[in-house]
């Protein structure tokens, strides 16, 4: 195998230079394309519910209970054709309940009573209506199925200040890296198979003759 001199791969990257960092800012301006082209911006608002006693005022453990067996069936009522067609009712919606329903997800905080609504939407403003009026109506909803008011709502929805699907820091930095590999990786193939004579050690070492002079390239003015 033959060996590699370091001095020689080093000048040889070092030539190369502005072409290699050409690359990478074209391999990242590709990226940023693509993810611009291909992403969807979705943002994401979500809004807590706490269960509590039914007179709010005195909170036993037999209310604990009671709220604790109905955390699951409390979430599934949030996400149910119901309250949902009540949600897009509304606000007026251009949407079916299935493809509401597909942006909404529930979750119980771990040995809680309290149950997260978040909601996504291409719209951060949409975001924040949608889980704050899904809480809305859950709560009404509850007091007719059940005839308890045993829901109070914790924190409203705001407005998302940026996509939770989009990270143009991360994105760019990993446009940067695939650009720095694989610009090396093409200029180091490009070296190791180009048969050139790079250096008179080169001449020395490869024909066994002695180079007496060397005549510099003259530079057009």
């Amino acid at each position: 195998m033959e060996e590699i001199n370091l001095k020689e791969v080093y000048s040889y990257f070092k030539s190369r230079l502005l072409w290699m960092i050409l690359a990478i800012v074209v391999i990242v301006i590709i990226g940023n394309v693509y993810t611009i082209l291909t992403r969807v911006p979705m943002y994401q608002s979500n809004t807590t519910i706490v269960l509590v006693g039914e007179s709010k005022k005195e909170y036993s453990q037999t209310d604990s209970q009671l709220n604790q067996n109905l955390i699951g069936t409390y979430s599934e009522i949030i996400t149910s054709r119901k309250v949902l067609q009540q949600v897009i009712d509304n606000l007026k919606l251009k949407m079916t309940v299935d493809e509401l329903s597909k942006n909404i997800t529930t979750s119980s905080v771990e040995d809680t009573e309290i149950i997260r609504i978040t909601v996504n939407n291409e719209k951060k403003k949409m975001a924040a209506e949608i889980a704050n009026e899904v809480a809305d109506v859950f709560s009404d909803e509850i007091q007719d199925i059940y005839n308890l008011e045993n829901v109070a709502i914790i924190d409203k929805a705001e407005e998302a200040d940026a996509p939770y699907n989009i990270n143009y820091v991360k994105d760019n930095v990993i446009y940067l890296m695939i650009g720095v590999v694989l610009s090396f990786g093409v200029v180091f193939v490009m070296y190791y198979f180009d048969t050139t004579i790079k250096s008179s050690e080169t001449v020395e070492e490869k024909l066994g003759l002695t180079v007496i002079g060397i005549v510099p390239k003259e530079s057009k003015e």
